[in-house]
This record gives C-alpha cells, sequence and structure tokens, in this order.
C-alpha cells in the first residue's frame, strides 16, 4: 500500500492511499479534527490499520463516507469501516446498480463477499453541499458509470474526480452503461470548466491539474 503525504490547503489536510489488487486512491479529507473518506478501497488488513492510525494520529472524528461511483475498486472497504464507524455513505442514486450487485462484482474477480447490510444515503449534484466543516460543489459526470460524482472545493480548487479523468488518460467506458460521448461531454462540460490550476485527485495514479488536462489529454482536448 502506498501512503500519500498529508497535503495542507486553508487548514484541510489531505491524505492520499493507494490499496488493494486495483492500485485503486482512498483519500482522506480532515478539518476541525473531522475527517470524510472518498471512496474507501481498503481491502487488506494492514491497510485498514493504517487509516485506524492516521485518524487516531489527527485525533479525528470520521463523519462521511463518500463514494464517486459503486465500481468494486471503489467500494471494497466501505463495508469494514461502516461496521466500526456507524457513519453515513453517500452514493449517486444511478450507481445503485453496482451496489446492490456488489457481490457478483467481487465473484468476477476472485473475491469472497457478502451484500451491504444498509442502505446509502442518495445524492445528487449540486453547489455548496456541507458536511461537517467541508463544503463541495457536487458535479454529476457520467460516462465512466452511470452516476459518477466529484466533488470540487472551490476556495482550495481541488477536485475529488474519481475515474473521470487521470493523468493524460480517461476512465474507461467498457463497463455496464460506459458511454465515451457521455464521458467527453462530463469531462468538457463539469470539469474543463474549472480553474486551470484545480488540482485534480483521481481514482488511479497520480494527481494532475485541469489545465495540463486540457493541453495535453489525448482522449479529450479543450
Amino acid at each position: 500500500m502506498e501512503l500519500g503525504n498529508i497535503i495542507l490547503s486553508n487548514s484541510i489536510q489531505i491524505e492520499h492511499f493507494t490499496v488493494n489488487p486495483f492500485a485503486e486512491n482512498t483519500y482522506v479529507l480532515m478539518k476541525d479534527e473531522k475527517a470524510v473518506v472518498f471512496d474507501p478501497g481498503f481491502f487488506h488488513q494492514s491497510e485498514y490499520e493504517k487509516f485506524y492510525e492516521l485518524l487516531r494520529e489527527h485525533n479525528a472524528e470520521l463523519i462521511a463516507i463518500i463514494l464517486t461511483h459503486a465500481h468494486i475498486d471503489h467500494v471494497l472497504g466501505v463495508q469494514t469501516l461502516r461496521n466500526r464507524y456507524k457513519v453515513p455513505v453517500y452514493l449517486g442514486d444511478e450507481d445503485r446498480y453496482f451496489w446492490d450487485n456488489f457481490v457478483t462484482q467481487a465473484q468476477m474477480f476472485g473475491f469472497d463477499a457478502q451484500p451491504f447490510n444498509f442502505e446509502p444515503q442518495m445524492l445528487g449534484p449540486q453547489e455548496d453541499w456541507e458536511i461537517g466543516p467541508f463544503t463541495f460543489d457536487v458535479r454529476h459526470t457520467p460516462g465512466h458509470a452511470p452516476c459518477h460524482l466529484v466533488f470540487y472545493m472551490k476556495e482550495e480548487k481541488i477536485l475529488i474526480g474519481g475515474d473521470t479523468i487521470f493523468l493524460d488518460s480517461i476512465g474507461r467506458t467498457d463497463l455496464y452503461r460506459g458511454d465515451f460521448k457521455l464521458l467527453e461531454e462530463s469531462i468538457r462540460e463539469k470539469i474543463y470548466t474549472l480553474p486551470d490550476e484545480t488540482k485534480v485527485y483521481p481514482g488511479h495514479g497520480p494527481e494532475t491539474t485541469i489545465g495540463y488536462e486540457k493541453k495535453h489529454n489525448p482522449y479529450v482536448r479543450a
């Protein structure tokens, strides 16, 4: 497991974990001793322990689990965290198909899994969504997944981008309800309209910026 350095931005601390067999990026945001975790893909016990240790070190209370989408690599750790912390889990409505078929997803990759034993809270696109000390613009960016969401922090110019766009690449569109034209539209209208200096924290691979991708992304140019 790769553990990223803490980044300070307007008193918000961001911690980056690369986890599970898919090398998925899980992000933890902390402020005022509160924390939210995006796309907890924890798989090995050592990955969970690093997360628990992080919260202890910063005396941070986990207040929510937030999902960009419900593909298996982004939700592998959700049930274990929910069992421990009893916090709300937020998900876009149209990604319920993947949520409800989590066990089937796991079996496709040779993993043992049980269905989720709770219901997520549905989250839709909106401006200035507040949760604890955090405020996000929630943007609907389908194409990789039917109800993929990204989360933009205006003041910090930070985007939790999930699997929409990566450094020099984009999310795959050959999965269930994937659609390249829809993803291209999402990127042009919901991501490339953000300030060029916005730092993008993607679901896989290293971080990038809006300005860089607009100029260099070989799949979707501005």
